[in-house]
């Protein structure tokens, strides 16, 4: 199993913190990533499939993984 990068780290760091206002989420994205909103969405996408990402945080992966889930079911 691979270990999980510096940014694949802060990418679930990250998501799990709390936002009180708008946009605030997408400022943080770009000031301490240094990457879009749209290419952070798809790094945290893609680490949800990762059993590296769960063994690391697993309440916060299993949580995003029941909404992203909800989401997909919802579209169909």
């Amino acid at each position: 199993m691979a270990e999980l990068t510096e940014r694949d780290r802060a990418v679930l760091a990250l998501e799990a913190r709390g936002w009180r206002t708008a946009g605030a989420k997408e400022q943080a994205i770009r000031q301490e990533l240094g990457i879009s909103a749209t290419r952070y969405h798809q790094l945290l996408n893609a680490l949800l499939d990762r059993a590296e990402a769960l063994a690391h945080d697993p309440v916060l992966v299993n949580r995003l993984r029941r909404i992203r889930q909800a989401r997909r079911e919802a579209r169909q």
